[in-house]
């Protein structure tokens, strides 16, 4: 019962009976029960087709607590808290302070959530942190972090959660924004979908069924890794940032910014740009082929650049692979797809705690939660 009114919004409890088959006194039985546990609440009531009061409609009791999901980069940390409706309350960006030790960063991390969850910090529910590296999620040992090695540390950790006093949730970055993109973007409407993460190294998260594809080491679709660069050098090192700037570097073009490399319009970068995309192609035909994914998302901070591209790339790739349905898109929550499937990911063990059986996960929450949400302001950067 819940599930379906998690799914399916505010409703009523004719329709409740009508799409689950329940007699409507076992629907109203069971929908007082949550009423009185305080897990539903009764909206305004809508117009019926027969005389009488107005219908009331039921919907999750959305202020009864508040989750917090976080996206930890090694340039920013992007925060959303959401109630339990997934209705975003606020958002923050705040540079990352790389330079701090393990210890350090853990209590500079949790006083900024509690910061930013503010007045909501006695109802909140979880917290889900998506850091930049592989997390192995029976004992969430940390791996695989170069561009911010102080998450592996298993103090970090540790710390974390002690400091917040409240359970937390941790994947890789890349798992999380999928699970965002699956719930609210690109990927709404696919079973099996592949997101690449494109920015100072290179993340990747696998979704079957809808529902994240781990493995045993946190390492599923990491074919970044695959040594089919020259001399048997890493994927991960043509496409990230790093190498990207390199390149430009070697040819006496120095960038700060690797995205700048694709927008400039200098010839001389056209064997950079071909060199990063036939890399791509590569790791695009490995998901392809491990996965037959509907779609495959590109998020990341250089995946921006690559927006206009995207087009010929699907088509390349379905010259390679001509069964191959897959689209190649562009993350639609932008820099928020982390943070946002940070927050499904809080939702879901929150969601468990009330009953919620785990195949009813993937459906929830509702794909709308985001309608009307200004995205960019959510995202808006504080100095700190």
């Amino acid at each position: 019962m819940l599930a379906h009114v998690l799914t399916h919004g505010p409703v009523t409890r004719t329709a409740i009976g009508q799409e689950t088959d329940l007699s409507p006194a076992t629907v109203s039985r069971i929908v007082e029960v949550l009423l009185d546990e305080g897990l539903l609440t009764e909206t305004d009531g809508t117009p019926t087709t027969t005389r009488g009061r107005r219908a009331t409609r039921v919907a999750i009791a959305a202020g009864r607590g508040v989750v917090c999901g976080v996206d930890v980069g090694g340039s920013n940390v992007r925060l959303v808290v959401a109630d339990l409706a997934a209705t975003p309350l606020v958002g923050r960006t705040v540079p990352t302070p790389a330079d701090y030790d393990a210890p350090r960063l853990a209590r500079w991390l949790a006083d900024l959530i509690r910061q930013t969850v503010g007045d909501n910090l006695a109802r909140l529910d979880c917290v889900a942190v998506g850091l930049p590296g592989a997390v192995r999620q029976h004992d969430r040992t940390v791996c695989n972090a170069p561009n911010l090695p102080q998450v592996e540390d298993p103090d970090f950790l540790r710390l974390l959660e002690k400091r917040l006093a409240v359970g937390v949730e941790v994947d890789n970055d890349s798992n999380y924004a999928l699970l965002g993109e699956l719930r609210f973007g690109a990927a709404r409407d696919a079973q099996t979908a592949v997101m690449f993460t494109i920015g100072a190294g290179l993340g990747a998260g696998v979704a079957i069924e809808r529902r994240l594809f781990r493995g045993r080491s946190g390492m599923v679709g990491e074919f970044g890794h695959l040594p089919a660069g020259p001399l048997g050098g890493a994927l991960e090192q043509i496409i990230s940032g790093h190498g990207i700037l390199a390149r430009a570097r070697d040819l006496g073009l120095p960038f700060d910014n690797a995205a700048d490399v694709f927008h400039s319009t200098d010839s001389r970068l056209v064997p950079v740009k071909q060199y990063v995309e036939q890399a791509l192609l590569i790791i695009l035909t490995a998901a392809v082929v491990a996965y037959e994914p509907e779609v495959i998302v590109l998020g990341g901070g250089i995946s921006h650049a690559l927006k206009p591209d995207l087009g010929r790339l699907g088509s390349r790739l379905r010259e390679i692979v001509p069964a191959t349905a897959a689209a190649v898109q562009s993350a639609e929550l932008g820099d928020l797809s982390g943070a946002l499937g940070a927050v499904v990911a809080a939702l879901h063990s929150a969601y468990g705690r009330l009953g919620l059986a785990e195949a009813d996960l993937a459906h929830v929450p509702q794909s709308d939660a985001l309608a009307g949400c200004d995205l960019g302001a959510l995202s808006a950067t504080v100095i700190a």
